[in-house]
């Protein structure tokens, strides 16, 4: 039987079934956008979200019919806080995006606890901060993994999954428990944490969705997003390039660092089944598909998103043009947040088309980096990158990409392979695939992109990032 996927990304939540031949039916698509109400924060409606998970989930089951069980994939480190009893959040949910605990966590450096403004930690920190008694009362703390399975399950279920909760800043170094440290440091009672579960296995039913299936799989979005794409090997990787860009490669039952590596990569665990944990390392670029929506509603150079592409091959160069993709500052390798965006190599001759070329190509050259970086701290080498996201479909942006990286690029043939992921997980509980073998067989690449000229330029790429480097000397001189 099919795999029912309710998938909640930055922007909304959709849902699909995914049958045993790895076909994605029934989609089913509800936008709940985040707010801003102040510089740096992002907060969401958790109950939107929630109706909406609920809504395009049995709008998806009416359409396909019963399914064997559930997965769900979801925006990491997002973090709600809900009252135990009723069942309703107690404060507005906050993004993963949310910089406002930036203060909190340079003083838990200073206590030892080194956590990123991005974790979950410090934002459940700030949502007990902000609630009457939020200490002493009966809570319950959840990603948003978690929030939508205690929604579906009528709150019978509070858990999530290895992956989530190995970012959040408070698990301990194998990511199977907790860590009493940082919840003391932290302030956050252990009695409002989920259990943590395996990413793929028997859950729980979802009562309030027709026939209440099983919840058999759960996963971060970029670990979804690695399987979906059918990455069970070490070595093998894939990169997401949306609004940002992110490359995730496995290497196995373990990886050689407990923080951050020298390459600049962060330890992911890709997924977890019986117990066992399948270790990975993440690298980041914090600008991607950011810079095509700058060009297209701050410059005006393009009309839509898809129209980079055709601009952008209308010329054979970017004729010495050079773009730093450094909108929000650098990420893997160099870690810089002070960094800005750069265009280098303006003549009188520098057009429309050239500039649009150099961007496509300074975000390739990203993905260099965020590749050179997974080797050197996977200790491996990345033979073919697998590719997804918004991105993924710009034919200039992915022979750009194979150029810099000097390897095959192979395109995903879903844009969102979160869902197969989430549905690949929750099968392999089931029994809908037999093993990560039977997945492995199953990828096709919509197409694969062959390097022409193998990785060339990228000492004049890194001249063109040390000029980038360090545009506000106090942001550079964070470190998380």
């Amino acid at each position: 039987m099919s795999i029912l996927v309710v998938d909640v990304g930055t922007s909304g939540v959709r849902a699909a079934v995914v049958d045993p031949g790895g076909a994605v039916g029934a989609l089913t698509y509800r936008e709940v956008l985040p707010s801003t109400p102040g510089t740096g924060m992002v907060e969401l409606d958790a109950r939107a979200l929630a109706a909406a998970a609920l809504d395009v989930a049995t709008e998806a089951l009416a359409g396909a019919g019963p399914v064997e069980a559930v997965g769900i994939a979801n925006q990491r480190a997002t973090t709600v806080v809900w009252d135990r009893a009723t069942g309703e959040p107690v404060a507005p949910g906050i993004g993963w995006q949310d910089l406002r605990t930036v203060g909190a966590c340079l003083m838990l450096q200073a206590q030892g606890l080194r956590i990123a403004p991005n974790a979950s930690g410090t934002k459940v920190s700030a949502i007990l901060d902000m609630v009457d008694w939020g200490r002493e009362r009966d809570l319950c703390f959840g990603t948003i993994d978690t929030w939508i399975a205690w929604a579906l399950s009528g709150g019978s279920l509070h858990v999530t999954d290895a992956t989530n909760a190995g970012v959040t800043g408070m698990t301990m170094v194998d990511r199977a428990a907790w860590d009493p440290h940082a919840l003391e440091l932290l302030r956050v009672p252990e009695s409002c944490l989920p259990q943590i579960v395996d990413s793929s296995g028997a859950i729980g039913e979802l009562s309030a969705l027709p026939g209440a299936p099983v919840l058999a799989g759960i996963a971060g979005d970029q670990q979804a997003s690695l399987i979906g794409q059918a990455c069970v090997h070490p070595g093998q990787a894939k990169a997401t390039f949306g609004t940002g860009g992110m490359l995730d490669c496995i290497t196995g039952p373990r990886v050689g660092f407990h923080q951050r590596g020298g390459g600049g990569c962060f330890p992911i665990i890709a997924r977890q089944r019986a117990g066992e944990p399948v270790w990975g390392v993440e690298a980041i670029t914090l600008s991607a598909g950011t810079c095509i929506e700058w060009l297209r509603d701050d410059l005006g150079l393009i009309a839509t998103s898809a129209e980079s592409e055709s601009v952008a091959a209308s010329c054979e160069s970017s004729a010495g043009v050079w773009f730093v993709p450094a909108l929000l500052g650098l990420g893997t390798p160099r870690w810089d947040y002070g960094a800005r965006g750069t265009l280098l190599g303006l003549t009188r001759g520098s057009g429309r088309p050239e500039i649009v070329r150099a961007v496509l190509e300074g975000i390739a050259h990203r993905g260099a980096d965020m590749l050179e970086a997974a080797e050197a701290d996977a200790g491996v080498t990345i033979e073919a990158l697998r590719v997804d996201g918004g991105m993924s479909a710009n034919s200039v942006f992915t022979q750009a990409l194979a150029d810099a990286c000097g390897v095959p690029i192979e395109v995903s043939p879903e844009r969102e392979a979160t869902t197969l992921g989430a549905a690949y997980l929750a099968g392999l509980a089931t029994g809908t695939w037999a093993s990560e073998a039977d997945l492995a067989s199953m990828w096709k690449p919509a197409r694969v992109v062959e390097p022409r000229r193998g990785g060339t330029d990228r000492e004049r790429w890194k001249s063109a990032v040390d000029r980038a480097a360090g545009w506000i000397p106090e942001l550079s001189s964070l470190d998380f």
